[in-house]
């Protein structure tokens, strides 16, 4: 494997070393580090998610010893510069399995993420039905992306393991993949070993790569194809000659077919990224001609790209569209409205339990980032003349790439906007790592050629100093991307997609799976419906513009239901209404009772009452069925509209 990887990125090979004694002594060195900095990492993740469990404090101090342990023992040899091509690509092979560990220890048994109970629950039914394509009741659009599905499912089918056993040996394989591959991508860009693996070490510490990116998610894999299809897209423009340069764009295009057919967002990415390096390309080939073949060969794999993802979204995914448009047009008006003094802005970290150090590192971290863009800049600029014209025009189009992390870090200004611009920096920071990993290279030299002028305070203080900085980006970004409960365990909270599953709701799902049989078609509140629709294999709806479900819920007790959602109820057959009467007495911690585009309130009071929650018992058209301590199901008898309401419960 370490041939094909040195072959395919020249950054990623180091110089040979003298001696095989030499060698051996180093790698035992460096495996006897990262053993116990692993080890001891390790167990600093699981005291943190023990004492978050158990509601002791101190758990974000130890989580973050656990991790900056092995992160900045792995920096530092994959940074040496005595470190060799093997040794360098063993630690980031390491490097990447180790920061899969915060997302597997914190649920290593199922789905825990909104997402994941989708993703888990499609795959499910892959397994067991093989029909590909089908409508999902949690995330409507991921029926039409059955790349990751298919890929769990079919390892599950062969190796007889479980769908989540199955999902994790395909998640941490594509994470490592991940880590390399964006290790490789620098290494076209510029052949030295330590900036290939700087750049994967700074790509690591965005806000998504520790929890978002390593869920049980279609972005998981797709982000390592993507990536791998820039590789594949930059050894196209390389080739010298023509079976070659068609050999690699066949690989691209094979490569974006895959991200297509796995998700949407990626796949939009990726063809504005390679659009992005033709652009460049063909700016460059005005005064470097060499360029011009290299362009029309992104050109071409530019319109190859957009077909593929335009005939899947016209053909196989009509429904995208749709689905992503509410998302950018509100947070596009919320941010406008902040710009005109309006309201309809969110306060950073209101109500946070995160601790002070956590949320100031998170206001610091894109000023560093602004720092090192600033000085990619400026070396780009210094070197724009001495480059090879492939890597100065990937240069420039992963400086502009990494340039839109910044405009996308004001959109967290906005609630509609803030999820948009979270999904984004796992995008965007890829130029900016890419771009930034020269400086940090630069740094380390120039504090290296000082050493003989440098007292020992100061050489300490000056790997102190770059310690520091890779630390606040990697506590900053995380602190501003994921919220603790999606970070840590805890004692369940009512509205927090991490803490749904219940004992209660999970058996209300075993209930009405074992009693009434899948797939049924029922009205339930977002939390409830996750469990309900994966553990439970029904078909929950949380409600829409179109088909506002809420309103059942939001009806004063002897106020008539409006007929025309009765109509749709009865016409779209279904069969069930779930309640969960914790509306009326808490407040959910995601600010979220249904989905998004609620018309609810949000102002910190409950958005019901009970009156609200317990009128269903009078209503002679819904027969209960279920009654816990919170949760009641109902049965609809549409033959009983218009029936007098029962002074009585049932």
């Amino acid at each position: 494997m370490s041939t094909v990887i040195t072959r395919l990125a020249p950054g990623l090979a180091g110089s040979r070393p003298r001696e095989r004694r030499g060698r051996v002594a180093e790698a035992a060195r460096c495996a006897i580090t990262l053993t116990v900095a692993g080890a001891a990492g390790a167990a600093a993740i699981v005291v943190a998610y023990r004492r978050a469990e158990f509601g002791d404090s101190g758990q974000f101090g130890w989580f973050w010893a656990g991790m900056l342990l092995f992160t900045l023992s792995a920096g530092y040899w994959a940074l040496r510069r005595g470190t060799s091509a093997r040794l360098r690509l063993a630690v980031l092979i390491g490097y990447g399995a180790f920061t899969y560990l915060p997302k597997l220890l914190r649920h290593p048994s199922g789905p825990l993420y909104h997402d994941e109970y989708a993703h888990w629950g499609q795959s499910h039914d892959i397994l067991v039905d093989g029909r590909l394509f089908e409508l999902n009741p949690i995330v409507r659009v991921i029926g039409d992306y059955p790349g990751l599905h298919a890929c769990v499912a079919s390892l599950a089918a062969l190796t007889g393991l479980s769908i989540w056993q199955s999902a994790l040996f395909v998640l941490t394989t594509a994470h490592v993949l991940l880590t390399l591959g964006v290790a490789v991508l620098a290494g076209q860009l510029r052949p030295d070993p330590r900036i290939a693996a700087a750049a994967a070490i700074g790509y690591s510490l965005n806000s998504s790569f520790l929890f978002f990116d390593t869920q049980f998610g279609y972005e998981s894999l797709s982000l390592p194809i993507m990536v791998w299809a820039l590789v594949a897209t930059l050894r196209a423009l390389r080739a010298t000659t023509v079976p070659a340069r068609l050999g690699w764009s066949a690989l691209t295009l094979l490569l974006a077919a895959a991200t297509t057919a796995t998700h949407h967002l990626t796949a939009l990415w990726l063809t504005g990224i390679v659009g992005l390096l033709a652009l460049v390309c063909t700016i460059h080939s005005i005064p470097a001609r060499e360029l011009i073949t290299p362009a029309r060969a992104a050109w071409a794999l530019t319109s190859g790209t957009a077909l593929i993802v335009a005939a899947w979204l016209a053909v196989v995914a009509p429904r995208t569209g749709d689905y992503l448009d509410p998302y950018l047009g509100r947070a596009l008006n919320q941010f406008s409205g902040l710009a005109g003094g309006e309201e309809g802005g969110r306060e950073l970290f209101s109500k946070s339990v995160l601790p002070w150090w956590e949320q100031s590192a998170a206001y610091v971290a894109p000023v560093v980032a602004l720092i090192a863009m600033v000085a990619a800049v400026g070396l780009w600029w210094r070197l724009r003349y001495t480059d090879e014209p492939v890597a100065r025009a990937g240069t420039t189009a992963m400086l502009l790439v990494g340039a839109l992390y910044f405009p996308a870090t004001a959109l967290i200004l906005t609630p509609a906007g803030a999820e948009g611009a979270r999904r984004s920096w796992a995008f965007s920071y890829l130029g900016l790592a890419i771009a930034a990993a020269p400086v940090v290279v630069a740094l380390l030299d120039r504090v290296r050629r000082l050493q003989p002028r440098l007292s020992t305070a100061g050489r300490t203080a000056a790997g102190a100093g770059l310690a520091g900085i890779c630390a606040l980006l990697l506590v900053g970004n995380n602190a501003a991307g994921m919220n603790p409960s999606y970070r840590f365990p805890g004692p369940p909270v009512y509205g927090s997609d991490t803490r749904a599953a219940t004992p209660e709701v999970l058996a209300a799902a075993h209930w009405l799976l074992d009693t009434q049989g899948h797939g049924i078609r029922l009205v339930a509140d977002r939390y409830s419906g996750l469990i309900l629709g994966s553990y439970g294999e029904q078909r929950p709806t949380t409600g829409s513009e179109s088909f506002p479900a809420y309103d059942l819920y939001r009806a004063a007790p002897g106020q008539p239901i409006a007929p025309a959602l009765l109509a749709q109820l009865r016409d779209w057959r279904f069969e069930f209404l779930v309640v969960d009467r914790r509306m009326a007495e808490q407040v959910p911690d995601i600010n979220i009772y249904f989905e998004t585009n609620e018309p609810l309130r949000h102002d910190g009071v409950p958005a019901f009452d009970r009156a609200q929650l317990t009128k269903f018992d009078t209503m002679p058209w819904l027969i209960k069925l279920y009654d816990g301590p919170h949760l009641a199901i109902y049965r609809f008898d549409f033959g009983s509209l218009g029936q007098p309401v029962h002074e009585g419960t049932r």
